[in-house]
């Protein structure tokens, strides 16, 4: 099997050099544009795009116990997780509150689990509390791969287009080793709950930049863009994508975040299962994730609580950006369930302004 060896990444300046607007967020440098807001949304939303992954974290498994160990400890089964599958699940606390989403990849001989940055090595943490006298070794593996994400409704017709028929090949939630005009990598196929279809690369740095060139030369018919993440984060609070840190933490639960796919019911004891178990059976559940449209700009760092006509809290506002679609500013927020209605009115509060806000059902309709 090809296997990525270690890579010192450069691809910061590469990706500079391609049009990337990047700024310096928490020690990492995150591009927010490469051409318009309204071009990057188009391609999101009817095209292709591909995002530069440096906010992800990768963790490397290796030990006869790694499958068995993550089946014990997190929300999806691993039972079945065959060489090259692909499933993604949910690492909670004792009390079944959100530690971490991690998707897994099974090489056979170690596994990858990609999850957000800025929680990688909280996962880490969690992770080994609970390796007792298992053949498990935990590294960080995020020096090894480049990672970029090809999402759009044209990713599959794009990426067959550049890369061959071999595309096609990959069955879903799955990935396989694909050579295309000299550049090897592995291509990962993610299918997920709404059936929306996209894809990881993972290459190393040579590799990275002969794909990224092959796929800028040859762009065919197709509405390709790069995608910073301005445009990426409307594009998700529209779709109802909940994110790490904001709205994947240890304050909620996967219930709360709508994520409850990724949790088996039926495959037993993991950590918080206890919890989680029961808040589904007697629907117990407190708030919910809902989307909330302003009627007037606002600046997507500010921070507001929610508040019913009374002038009682009833949630927060987790997300903010502006949407090219909708040219206005939507958000993601934690709602009272009894308040968590679609065109709900509600009262957007901070320490400067007051703003009436609708609720809406995720995803956004356009």
């Amino acid at each position: 099997m090809f296997e990525v060896q270690n890579t010192n990444s450069d691809m910061i300046s590469f990706f500079m050099s391609l049009g990337g607007k990047s700024e310096v967020l928490d020690g990492l440098n995150v591009f927010r544009s490469f051409s318009t807001p309204e071009d990057e949304s188009f391609s999101l939303f009817n095209g292709v795009g591909l995002r530069y992954l440096n906010t992800s974290g990768i963790i490397e498994l290796k030990g006869t116990d790694s499958i068995d160990f993550l089946h014990r400890i997190s929300t999806n089964s691993m039972k079945d997780l065959k060489k090259e599958d692909v499933r993604k699940t949910i690492f909670t606390s004792e009390k079944g509150k959100i530690i971490g989403v991690s998707t897994i990849l099974n090489f056979e001989n170690y596994l990858l689990l990609v999850s957000s940055l800025k929680s990688q090595q909280k996962i880490m943490s969690w992770l080994n509390k609970y390796i007792i006298g298992d053949d498990v070794k935990l590294s960080d593996a995020s020096h090894r791969f480049n990672m970029f994400e090809i999402l759009g409704p044209q990713a599959q017709s794009f990426l067959t287009f550049t890369c061959g028929d071999s595309v096609n090949e990959i069955p879903d939630n799955s990935f396989s080793v694909i050579s295309s005009e000299g550049a090897l990598f592995f291509l990962v196929r993610i299918k997920n709950q709404d059936d929306r279809v996209k894809y990881w690369v993972l290459a190393d740095q040579d590799n990275s930049k002969k794909l990224l060139n092959h796929m800028l030369e040859n762009k065919g018919p197709y509405d390709f863009n790069l995608i910073g993440e301005d445009a990426y984060n409307a594009y998700r609070i529209e779709m109802g994508i909940p994110s790490d840190p904001n709205e994947l933490n240890d304050f909620y639960n996967p219930l709360e975040a709508k994520i409850s796919h990724l949790v088996d019911f039926k495959k037993g004891c993991y950590i918080g299962q206890e919890v989680i178990a029961r808040l589904d059976t007697y629907d117990k559940v407190q708030k919910h994730l809902m989307g909330i449209c302003f009627p007037e700009e606002i600046n997507p760092e500010e921070k507001f609580m929610l508040l019913d006509d009374q002038k009682n809290e009833i949630g927060n506002i987790t997300s903010i950006a502006y949407s090219p679609r909708k040219r206005k500013n939507i958000a993601l927020g934690y709602i009272r369930r009894a308040n968590a209605i679609n065109g709900n009115k509600v009262l957007a509060k901070n320490n400067t302004k007051e703003i009436e806000v609708t609720l809406h059902e995720l995803p956004f309709k356009k």
